[in-house]
């Protein structure tokens, strides 16, 4: 019973967070005006606007212009309600919980933002930075990487809250100081940006939730199917240029990281591909999976 309230809650949250998707690009409230559809601005009465059931009894589509709605607003509800149901799965009801249940939220947001927009907002990461920060003096990191740190110093024994907040602090430096390296170095040797700081921020959040070593995880989690993609798109425009010109008429904003190759006469060009998406994918990955993949990985090194 309480799983499936907990279900309930998500479906609604994902409804909020769908507002949030849509205005935060837009510098526009989330409180207000109320939702209207944004082809007749007709506002949307309450209910039709039940998470999952009206999108399905409208079939997808505004009941007064009949214009389809995109199925962003359903798969967002339904993904929501799902993270929370795993989470309440996980955790039960306990600070472990509503840490997931905030984390997943906070990513599902830039996720969805960073795919359509390509920007990762202020407005998402820095809250979740304080919110990160927050549930590490609750609940620990469970990451420990922070100890060897003040043994150095001579510290050996310490409170749990501040441990578990060191571990996070560490984790936000770790995972924002690396994508920054390694734009600083791709700026220096190519002349050109190729790490926007939106995902810098991300990873300072991802890494007050997450602690250093699955923060690092997280990166290389990102990385490899971030290439592995990020090469599938280069071949294909490659293989078919007019897709080129689609992708920049969908996609007109700044990427959060460039692949550049030479194509045609040496003419160089960029394709943009969302870096941010898979930072965030990556870190609920790592979130869930990610210690017993490190104990799964280090227990061949004993």
């Amino acid at each position: 019973m309480i799983a499936a309230y907990i279900f309930l809650v998500g479906l609604i949250i994902g409804s909020f967070l769908n507002v949030c998707i849509h205005r935060l690009p837009r510098e526009e409230s989330v409180v207000s005006p109320r939702s209207r559809c944004p082809q007749c601005s007709h506002l949307i009465a309450a209910y039709d606007n039940i998470p999952l059931l009206s999108y399905l009894i409208l079939g997808g589509r505004c009941r007064y212009c009949k214009t389809p709605v995109s199925p962003r607003y359903f798969i967002v509800e339904l993904i929501t309600g799902l993270l929370f149901f795993f989470s309440y799965y996980m955790n039960g009801i306990s600070v472990a919980f509503a840490k997931m249940s905030v984390l997943s939220a906070l990513l599902l947001v830039l996720v969805m933002i960073d795919w359509q927009e390509r920007i990762l907002p202020d407005k998402i990461t820095f809250p979740g930075m304080a919110f990160g920060a927050m549930f590490s003096l609750m609940t620990p990191v469970g990451d420990g990487a922070s100890a060897w740190l003040f043994r150095i110093s001579g510290i050996y024994e310490l409170p749990s809250s501040i441990a578990s907040f060191s571990d996070g602090l560490l984790g936000a430096l770790v995972g924002a100081g690396l994508l920054f390296g390694i734009g600083e170095i791709y700026f220096r040797l190519r002349g050109v940006e190729g790490m926007g700081f939106g995902d810098v921020k991300m990873m300072a959040m991802v890494g007050f939730f997450l602690g250093p070593r699955l923060t690092l995880l997280t990166i290389f989690f990102a990385s490899i199917v971030g290439s592995i993609i990020g090469m599938g798109i280069i071949l294909l425009l490659v293989s078919k240029p007019s897709y080129y010109k689609r992708m920049r008429r969908h996609f007109p904003g700044i990427a959060s990281l460039r692949f550049y190759c030479v194509l045609f006469g040496h003419k160089q060009r960029r394709y943009p591909i969302p870096f941010g998406c898979f930072l965030g994918i990556a870190a609920l990955v790592a979130a869930v999976w990610g210690m017993p993949l490190l104990n799964w990985y280090l227990g061949f090194f004993r």
